[in-house]
């Protein structure tokens, strides 16, 4: 990679941050969070792709979160289950393809199924890519991939990067956005955002909007990339 000027990033990366405060302060269960921040998502998502962008990844439930409560990963997993059969759908009429980037473990078989349909409907799409990160981990992703890479004979960066989830298709993160005043990317996308432009709002999930998008692409485009040189 050489030195460039940034313009719109190629694929940004977004760790949907903040459901259950939001939800907390207006005196409202976690699960209302999580619905309000999935709208919050589509309209995102949406944005992005008609602003140019042509990969998005979103870290929806990560390997970590098996340790919240039963009823809340017991929603989550049941909540994309319906909103798949209808978003998915969406995208494909966009001419959007859809990616799932995770582990099966864990996950219901028919979920699974579910993922890898949504998949093989839009995969002949060209419009832009939406990557749902969902039981992911970037030390995970790392270490499987390292292995297969073993399995093939050697482990070099190409090899790795090959194995990634995803394929060597997927570009590395230009822009990682990161909501709800943390600052820290927790696991996501290690490898591929190895050179990512960071960017950090106290804006909770539910509440981030087109306008904070436009704000975190600005920033992106006034920024030099020189990756290490």
């Amino acid at each position: 990679m050489s030195e460039s000027s940034a313009a719109v990033p190629h694929h940004i990366g977004i760790i949907l941050d903040g459901n259950r405060r939001w939800a907390a302060q207006r005196g409202l269960p976690g699960i209302e969070g999580h619905r309000v921040g999935f709208d919050t998502l589509i309209t995102v998502a949406d944005h992005a792709l008609g602003r140019g962008v042509q990969y998005m990844s979103v870290y929806a439930f990560s390997t970590e979160n098996w340790t919240r409560s039963h009823e809340e990963v017991i929603f989550l997993m049941t909540f994309l289950r319906k909103m798949l059969k209808k978003e998915v759908a969406n995208l494909h009429q966009k001419g959007v393809r859809f990616l799932w980037l995770g582990r099966e473990e864990k996950l219901d078989p028919k979920l699974i199924n579910d993922l890898k349909e949504s998949e093989a409907l839009t995969a002949a799409n060209t419009k832009g890519t939406f990557c749902l990160c969902f039981n992911y981990g970037g030390q995970a992703e790392i270490a499987d991939a390292a292995a297969k890479a073993a399995a093939e004979g050697k482990v070099t960066e190409e090899s790795i990067a090959r194995n990634l989830y995803g394929g060597a298709e997927i570009p590395p993160v230009d822009l990682l956005i990161r909501t709800s005043g943390e600052q820290r990317i927790s696991n996501f996308m290690l490898w591929r955002a190895a050179y990512s432009e960071l960017f950090f709002t106290d804006a909770l999930w539910p509440d981030y909007s087109t306008d904070d998008l436009d704000e975190a692409l600005a920033h992106y485009a006034s920024r030099h990339r020189r990756f290490g040189s």
